[in-house]
């Protein structure tokens, strides 16, 4: 029998690395143009044809300024443990006004990045509230100018890293390209259907390298766009890690920390570990009205530091760091007394904050959650 031919593997995934960038501090408020001299008086002439008129923009969401948190600090130094979203909870009412009272002192190396140690202190600019960043006997020393490459690993960061790192590592949404092409198991050399931990199964569909690392994925239930029906991707399960121990057509890759069995047909992604965690929390520049479409681990409610989808993303104008509240659907009841059905209007229930972003939908996880978080509740502009 002919060998078969090796189908080359083109993966797309919609859980690829997104670029986290920390926002730039505040800008200046430009001073207002000088009035323009009074022209003097023409001859009157005949008036031009009108020009098209241009379809006007949509009008930018009105920012309210910042609150201070009463019990607010006057200085704080930071310590290590302290995300900077725990700060920006300790200076701000809403945490993610963080950039509006940030203070990029360029006398700092990288202002934008906050070591254990720094002092921060709370200053009026112009009447406004400032954050001054003054660095802290220990990060001055680690980042004097002999030292050419800062230890960003030592900077804090904006989230708690246990709480989505795996997550990160982990794909958990596939595009319906990645299904069709993405490498598979396919059998065990026993011939069994569903395989554990440190079992060696038979893998195709990939040129693959001896000692290359993958995550085994069973393919889960749709996700749809519960707006307009759309198929957004399915559910990706993580199943478990493999390393190639021999190559060839088929390859054996023997299954490590596996956290359910591995079936037949379960796909292969390739393991990353390179991801940012550091992006300032801020809210969207444009309106922005979602859904959640569902909880991680297929649970239908979620609360403080879970992981949910949203069915809104880059196109409409998501960015890692920019937080939303989240609203419970209000339900439809019955109106005994009148007659026929009303709607309840939405309750407000937490927010959270965009980890992760794609085209068509988003990954955020609940930072504040004062009622039941539920599939299908919406999400908007804080």
């Amino acid at each position: 029998m002919s060998k078969p031919t090796k189908r080359p593997m083109r993966i797309r995934l919609l859980s690829g690395l997104a670029a986290a960038l920390l926002a730039a501090g505040c800008a200046s408020t430009p001073e207002a143009p000088t009035p323009a001299p009074a022209a003097e008086p023409q001859p009157q002439q005949s008036a031009p044809p009108p020009a098209p008129s241009a379809t006007p923009r949509a009008a930018a969401p009105v920012t309210p300024p910042p609150v201070l948190n009463p019990r607010h600090p006057e200085r704080y130094v930071v310590r290590k443990g302290d995300t900077l979203w725990d700060i920006s909870a300790m200076f701000l009412r809403d945490p993610w006004y963080w950039p509006e009272i940030w203070y990029a002192n360029p006398q700092v190396e990288n202002p934008h990045l906050i070591y254990p140690g720094d002092v921060l202190t709370l200053v009026y600019l112009d009447g406004r509230p400032r954050l001054i960043l003054e660095r802290g006997p220990a990060t001055a020393e680690r980042l004097e100018p002999r030292i050419r490459v800062e230890p960003l690993e030592d900077a804090i960061l904006t989230v708690p890293y246990d709480r989505i790192a795996a997550f990160l590592s982990r794909p958990t949404v596939l595009d319906r390209d990645t299904i069709d092409e993405a490498p598979y198991i396919l059998t065990s050399r026993a011939g069994h259907l569903a395989h554990g931990s440190f079992t060696e199964v038979y893998v195709r569909g990939a040129d693959f390298g001896e000692d290359d690392l993958y995550s085994v994925v069973n393919v889960g239930a749709p996700l749809r766009d519960p707006d307009t029906g759309r198929l957004l991707g399915y559910e990706g399960i993580y199943v478990g890690e493999g390393r190639v121990i021999r190559t060839g057509d088929p390859a054996t890759l023997q299954l490590q920390a596996t956290t359910r069995e591995a079936l037949n047909g379960d796909k292969l992604v390739p393991i990353e570990t390179d991801f940012p965690l550091r992006f300032t929390p801020r809210p969207p520049e444009q309106e922005v009205d979602g859904r959640i479409i569902s909880v991680l681990n297929g649970v239908a409610r979620a609360s403080t530091y879970q992981i949910v989808t949203l069915n809104r993303g880059t196109k409409h104008g998501l960015e890692p760091g920019h937080v939303l509240s989240v609203w419970q659907a209000g339900e439809r009841v019955r109106d005994r007394f009148e007659g026929g059905r009303v709607e309840l209007p939405d309750e407000y229930a937490g927010n959270l904050m965009i980890f992760r972003s794609y085209e068509d939908l988003s990954f955020g996880l609940i930072m504040q959650a004062s009622n039941e978080i539920r599939v299908l509740d919406r999400v908007r502009n804080p």
